[in-house]
């Protein structure tokens, strides 16, 4: 009965996106919902793209098995990108009426930088989408008690997000999203006041939390654990704020206050909220101390979903994975289209110039289908937990992209040399230090994010000023 309430529920939003797509008209409407979205819209979109998979299953998980400690870059680290986002970006950005983050490099800079900028966005969405497909696999198979195998589970997961992203885009994601939304919280809501209720309150919970040191979130008074605990926060922090899925719901608004408003209040509420998962996995630990022993062995990620299905009745059952379905397909959907509009927009209309608005469109959808057979592969072939490919998946960008947006958008000097040695040395450091020295006391992608402003600050000061700012 799980199972096909399961099934219901996606085909339900299905229909959602698929009514929605109609509103697709050309390449803007699908790309940023043509810039109508209102502040709810706005603020639910950014929430509930965050509050994925990772957060309703990874962090969860880690925070059982390492505490706040584990979770400096999500939510600590997401929800201060976000935040950022809105505070020194979103403004910038959409006064300049882009289509993606790749047009401003090659508006800034230049086609080579928009190309290589643009890939390294590409690349880096391959785990974080990976993780929620993954994720989707995880749900069919516990609901199906085991009858449909994991990679089967990923297969029809990514097939449901593939349908209405392909035809809706940004107005499929942005109106199944708000919905979802809903679900998420008022679904996750119940679930926490039934399981408070199992596990004796909340305070119960909170105070045994605090007594097991879970609370503790600051490093050791050591050079080698701050830098560590630093580039964990900044990878995160800084890494994801060059994506297209950010930029893209704070392009979506109707106006740059609703861009900016929507996108800050969004990373609160995905900070504040996050709360819940973790209190709903260490009550686990007071419910069913045997349980989340044993899968503290096996898979910690399916803790919460077996605590669920153990000890709550199928009222709450469907209500959680319902919730838990809402989250993962909202990241999956918002997630899937933005690299695919990138490659796009940044990669392939380059070498078509004279490409018609109706043709650009259908290649955009073409991409999208390739992305999904390519994050389904990857996601069904990878070892990694839901965490650890989120967690690397913002490396590139923290090497790569943030110095040359950041200088491109508040330092006048910033040209097409610093931006060329920005890329260049960040890359270069931060995958030679992954062969050479991955332990390292400064982690990789923190070594190639300083060596990529030092290469910024070279080319910015020899090279010739941008004659737009002469």
């Amino acid at each position: 009965m799980l199972l096909w309430l399961v099934i219901a529920y996606l085909a339900i939003s299905i229909g959602i996106g698929l009514v929605a797509a109609m509103r697709v008209h050309n390449a803007r409407d699908y790309i940023v919902a043509g810039r109508h979205l209102p502040f709810y819209i706005v603020l639910a979109m950014v929430f509930a793209t965050w509050f994925g998979a990772e957060t309703v299953l990874g962090i969860s998980a880690t925070f059982l098995e390492e505490g706040f400690m584990g979770l400096i870059s999500d939510p600590l680290g997401a929800s201060l990108c976000l935040i950022l986002f809105g505070l020194f970006f979103a403004k910038r950005l959409y006064r300049q009426n882009l289509l993606t983050l790749g047009d401003f490099f090659r508006k800034r800079y230049n086609r080579s930088t928009e190309m290589i900028l643009s890939l390294c966005i590409v690349v880096s969405y391959l785990g974080w989408v990976s993780a929620q497909v993954t994720a989707l696999g995880l749900v069919f198979n516990v609901v199906s008690q085991g009858q449909i195998a994991m990679n089967d589970g990923m297969l029809i997961g990514a097939g449901v997000v593939l349908v209405y992203t392909l035809f809706g885009g940004m107005w499929s994601v942005a109106i199944t999203t708000f919905v979802q939304m809903v679900v998420i919280v008022l679904g996750l809501l119940f679930i926490g006041w039934e399981v408070a209720d199992l596990a004796g309150g909340v305070g119960t919970v909170v105070d045994h939390a605090a007594a097991a040191g879970k609370f503790e979130w600051l490093p050791e008074a050591n050079v080698g654990a701050i830098i560590a605990w630093v580039a964990t926060l900044l990878t995160m922090a800084f890494g994801s704020i060059p994506q297209q899925d950010v930029f893209q719901r704070a392009n979506s608004a109707k106006n740059e206050h609703v861009a900016v408003t929507g996108t800050v209040l969004g990373g609160v509420a995905y900070f504040l909220f996050a709360a819940v998962p973790l209190f709903l996995a260490y009550a686990a630990t007071l419910i069913d101390p045997e349980l989340v022993a044993r899968y503290m062995e096996e898979d910690s990620q399916l803790i919460l979903p077996q605590l669920i299905l153990n000890h709550l009745p199928i009222t709450a059952q469907v209500i959680f994975f319902g919730a838990l379905l809402s989250v993962i397909m909202s990241t999956a959907s918002g997630t899937l289209l933005a690299p695919s509009v990138t490659f796009s927009e940044n990669i392939l209309k380059g070498f078509m110039p004279h490409l018609g608005d109706r043709a650009f469109l259908w290649m955009t959808r073409a991409s999208v289908v390739a992305f999904t057979i390519a994050v389904t592969w990857y996601a069904t072939s990878t070892e990694s937990s839901i965490h650890q490919m989120v967690e690397d998946a913002y490396k590139v960008t923290l090497a790569a992209a943030f110095v040359p947006l950041a200088a491109g958008l508040y330092w006048k000097r910033a040209n097409n040399l610093g931006a060329a040695l920005a890329m260049v040395f960040g890359l270069v450091t931060w995958i030679s230090l992954e062969f050479i020295a991955p332990e390292a006391i400064v982690p990789p992608q923190l070594a190639g994010l300083c060596v990529s402003a030092v290469g910024m600050l070279i080319g910015g000061l020899l090279g010739r000023q941008p004659s737009a700012y002469n």
